[in-house]
């Protein structure tokens, strides 16, 4: 009987190959999309799953309460006073947030070591990756120590033993005790792990937040009863004590500086789920896209849920051509579970082909998409295989038994008395799955085209700063003591160079911020700006404005000792009407102590990251204010014309003459910026991507359904023919229900798309408003697609030999 069922269904496969085609096709893009995301998903939520301490392991944040910066670092006294008074911690781990990458050697070899962390000897508590070989405790305990990865150590050692033996770092020796395996993904996926990160100037210093800082729980311990009481050890010894140093009670201190508060994210869900610091890398491995992550999920659910109703479109119309069979079917005796068996089958054998040519779209296009996530995704995993099972069980339910019920109860004599093909059975059905067709097409295009709107604003908005040929180089010179001196002679050099218009340096980078940043009061009003060093000319070089007041000038004395800048942020956050002049008392956490500083100059607000984040209040101060710095880039301005011949001189100036061991490393400015909306432009891609799948489903789905009802209407067109209607008329009469159902389609897409859409601008700091542009395009362009597939089909059928269906009647 299953064989019978298979022959029928090959032969009806061979007599409808185009629309067998557009069915397999519709549903493996749908399938391929829901195994994209499916991909996506399990690596996204496989971050940190390997770790047998995930549910115990807390990252620790702060919050900033009177500025609402949250940061992923603490200070270490908080720290190490949090584990010696809370009886339920059983380790602390500090750590540098981020990789570095530096020049490791090993007797007469060097090379450029990659994705160096720092941490402090509990690392591996926290983060318990298998020691191959070497110490399992304790390894960082030394702070001449470090660990390398299984992979770092086969690349360096070949067949050596690793262990005991010395690698140079920054002109410092460390020994290796341990070689550990690097379990992916993960958090952290450090190359080298030195030891020596806690320094002693750090030890008392409650308001330096340097350091990441993990917490390990003893297992069974109450994560929010341990919260309470590491914001009790912060309340104590750096509110209350603040505001006994400010002569404040503990009420009047809060209401003008905030509480910090803490926050514990569980390295179990820290990746998608956890509180987002205001740098937006909690760890070196970065955070999750959760955002992301959900719109892919929810636009491959929605193309897949188009391509079911695509299927469900084409099988029930489909089944008009099949009801004699059913009909004499039932009366040689089969039963109504028979005949529903049967279609399942079929459609069984379709989903397998479907997820085949799914399975192959996917491997194809698999390496873009990895690129595009900028990830490593592959598919295998017994996870993976058991998924693929679901969606083809999940495909069979929602596609199959819809049209095997409906086709199971076809009325017998209707069909055998050939009424059935001119009853209007099912086509309600169809007509609402049309509609649904529609309103996914313009919930597509109204996001692709805002998406594209809010894209295009942020790569033409006025940044308060011009980067057009300016050249960001790393400065990587690595005497701390004589650095600024070098700067000056290296400035001097490269401005005797012919083609170089300026040279300058700042604190930071544009697009990526500052790495700086200290908190002040004045009249009762609490803020915490951004600390940007800068040299003379730095902003009249990037053309960045001062709205009040003068720049820091080499003409003023004081300007390299007392007086410095604020933008127009912080003015606004201080209340100023009239800031120059202004004497600001403020504390910068090093040996100078609490400093007073003298407003000379108010900058206009520029955008040092990206246009997520509003411009947060900056103040600026000389390079050689400060008895330290820590700018990393020195900035270059080229003329364009001569740029070909600066590049080859400015890289062999810096082998020379900064670091021969570290490569010549630049970027310019205004590439660098761009940086801050690829992912916005990789949401626009995608949407774009996206909308061509759905139209082209869409017309595939509407080109199929066209035919079909135009099809059933043959003797009608003929009857009406004989009778005398012109073409044109044909033409309106078929055609005008499907611009019914399209503008249906398209009012009721109108509202989700304005939903969702206005809630995806929301993380925009800044951002458009919705215009009504987007929405009139795509009526139109729904409308021009429905006109185009519908006209063409039914010119086609007004052309029959009407004889043809005629003579039968």
């Amino acid at each position: 009987m299953i064989l019978n069922w298979i022959k029928i269904f090959i032969y009806h496969l061979k007599q409808n190959k185009l629309f067998s085609f557009l069915n397999v096709l519709g549903l493996s893009i749908g399938i391929a999309g829901v195994i994209f995301a499916i991909l996506y998903w399990n690596n996204e939520n496989s971050y940190d799953q390997w770790n047998p301490e995930k549910e115990n392991v807390y990252q620790v944040l702060n919050n900033l309460g009177a500025t609402g910066d949250t940061w992923a670092s603490s200070s270490i006294p908080f720290g190490k006073t949090c584990k010696a008074t809370i009886p339920e911690i059983e380790s602390i781990c500090f750590f540098d947030g981020w990789y570095y990458n530096s020049i490791i050697k090993y007797q007469n070899q060097k090379w450029m070591g990659e994705k160096i962390l720092v941490a402090d000897y509990d690392f591996f508590d926290s983060f318990p990756f298998p020691i191959v070989k070497g110490a399992k405790k304790d390894i960082l305990k030394e702070k001449n120590s470090v660990a390398i990865s299984e992979d770092e150590a086969k690349r360096i050692f070949k067949n050596e033993d690793p262990i005991g033996k010395t690698l140079v770092n920054d002109d410092k020796s460390y020994i290796i005790k341990s070689v550990y395996k690097i379990i992916k993904p993960s958090s952290i996926e450090p190359n080298y792990v030195f030891g020596g990160l806690l320094k002693d100037g750090d030890m008392d210093s409650w308001g330096n937040f340097n350091y990441s800082l993990c917490v390990k729980l003893k297992k069974g311990a109450d994560a929010a009863s341990v919260l309470k009481k590491m914001q009790n050890v912060n309340f104590v010894n750096r509110t209350m004590k603040s505001a006994k140093e400010s002569g404040q009670t503990v009420e009047q201190y809060v209401k003008e500086n905030g509480e910090t508060k803490v926050i514990l994210d569980q390295l179990k869900t820290a990746r998608l789920h956890g509180t987002k610091s205001t740098a937006g890398r909690n760890f070196p491995e970065g955070r999750g896209n959760l955002q992301l992550l959900y719109i892919m999920v929810g636009l491959s659910i929605l193309i897949l849920a188009l391509s079911l109703v695509n299927y469900i479109n084409l099988a029930t119309a489909s089944a008009i051509k099949r009801a004699k069979e059913v009909g004499v079917r039932k009366i040689v005796g089969a039963s109504k579970s028979q005949i529903i068996l049967q279609f399942i089958l079929e459609t069984a054998i379709i989903v397998v082909l479907a997820i085949l040519f799914a399975l192959a779209i996917v491997e194809l296009s698999l390496p873009f998409y990895n690129e595009f996530l900028e990830k490593n995704l592959t598919m295998n995993g017994s996870e993976f295989y058991l998924q693929i099972i679901v969606i083809f069980i999940i495909v069979i339910v929602l596609a199959g038994i819809f049209p095997a019920i409906y086709i199971a109860n076809f009325e017998t004599l209707k069909v055998l008395k050939g009424n059935f093909s001119r009853s209007k059975s099912g086509i309600w059905i169809r007509n609402s799955m049309l509609i649904f067709q529609f309103t996914i097409a313009a919930f597509f295009i109204i996001g692709a085209l805002i998406v594209y709107s809010q894209v295009n604003y942020m790569m033409n908005k006025d940044l308060g700063f011009s980067g057009s040929q300016v050249i960001r180089v790393s400065f990587n010179y690595q005497d701390r003591e004589t650095r600024l001196e070098k700067y000056f002679t290296t400035k001097q050099e490269l401005l005797k160079m012919n083609g170089i218009q300026n040279v300058s340096t700042f604190a930071g980078s544009f697009g990526e911020g500052t790495n700086s940043s200290s908190g002040f009061t004045h009249n009762g009003i609490f803020v915490q700006p951004r600390n940007v060093d800068t040299d003379f000319g730095f902003l009249e070089m990037m053309k960045i404005k001062i709205v009040q007041g003068r720049d820091l000038s080499p003409k003023y004395a004081s300007d390299t000792i007392d007086n410095w800048l604020i933008n127009e942020a912080c003015a606004k956050a201080l209340n100023l009407k009239n800031p120059i002049n202004t004497i600001i008392s403020s504390g910068w956490g090093n040996e100078n102590g609490n400093m007073k500083f003298k407003i000379v100059g108010v900058v206009k607000d520029f955008h040092i990251t990206g246009l997520q984040n509003k411009v947060p209040p900056m103040v600026f101060v000389n390079i050689k204010t400060l008895k330290w710095n820590n700018f990393q880039n020195i900035y270059v301005k080229v003329d364009p014309q001569h740029l070909s011949e600066i590049m080859p001189k400015l890289e062999a100036y810096w082998k020379k003459n900064i670091n021969p061991d570290y490569p010549f490393k630049y970027d310019f400015v205004d590439k660098g910026f761009a940086k801050t909306y690829n992912e916005q432009v990789k949401q626009r891609n995608l949407f774009f991507v996206l909308n061509l799948i759905v139209i082209i489903i869409a017309i595939f789905g509407l080109f199929a359904l066209a035919s079909f009802s135009m099809e059933r209407r043959l003797r009608e067109i003929a009857i009406r023919k004989t009778l005398g209607a012109e073409t044109n008329a044909l033409l309106k009469n078929l055609s005008k229900q499907y611009i019914v159902f399209c503008l249906i389609g398209f009012v009721i897409g109108i509202f989700p798309a304005y939903i969702l859409l206005n809630k995806w601008l929301e993380n925009f700091a800044y951002r458009i408003d919705i215009p009504i542009l987007p929405f009139i395009i795509a009526l139109v362009v729904l409308l021009f697609l429905t006109l185009l597939i519908v006209l063409a089909k039914a010119y086609q059928v007004t052309k029959i030999d009407i004889l043809k269906y005629l003579k039968y009647e």
